[in-house]
């Protein structure tokens, strides 16, 4: 086994064991961006959600990236070709995103000095819920190797937030439940 692979097999590992240790999103969200990032060599990384209306992708986790940048306003997807393409399901490279027309924001990039990017879907039982993308401050080529460790991180990723939502309304569900149990012994 190759350093490359055995740095993908490390983080998969530790990403697992993160996944399988909490049920907080955002713990768990932090520790895939900042691992996923180190693993590519990559200048930063992000994980974003579709909001509830299905219009605009949130950061839910980041690392690499200026507050400014993060800040520089949302991701709407009717205005990021890029993001239509990757909820549809599909991989996208792009070289240059001061140049590429799909990428919302190309003087914020150029400004936070960001150059090319992947970015892959997060899905859950074939429906988009969300995108990571991996940041480069040089122009780069991703490998066939690094799309599928990425691939990977995204498809784990999907997992931890989709077993955390379903925590989340079960833990919900169980307090209704108890405090209409009490007002019902109450009477």
């Amino acid at each position: 086994m190759g350093e490359r692979e055995h740095t993908y097999y490390r983080t998969l590992y530790d990403l697992v064991r993160v996944i399988n240790s909490s049920l907080e999103p955002t713990t768990v969200l932090d520790t895939i961006a900042k691992q996923v990032a180190g693993a590519l060599n990559a200048r930063a990384c992000t994980l974003r959600l579709i909001d509830r209306r299905g219009t605009t992708l949130l950061a839910s986790a980041a690392w690499g990236l200026s507050k400014g940048y993060l800040r520089k306003g949302p991701i709407e997807i009717a205005k990021s070709g890029l993001d239509r393409e990757v909820l549809a399901g599909n991989v996208v490279h792009i070289q240059d995103v001061a140049t590429d027309p799909r990428f919302q924001y190309p003087e914020a990039a150029r400004a936070e000095g960001l150059v090319s990017i992947l970015v892959l879907p997060l899905l859950v039982e074939g429906k988009a819920i969300g995108s990571l993308r991996v940041y480069s401050d040089t122009r780069r080529d991703f490998t066939e190797e690094e799309v599928e460790f990425a691939g990977a991180i995204a498809n784990l990723s999907a997992i931890a937030i989709e077993n955390a939502r379903m925590h989340q309304a079960l833990k919900t569900d169980y307090e209704l439940l108890t405090a209409y149990n009490n007002t019902i012994h109450e009477l």
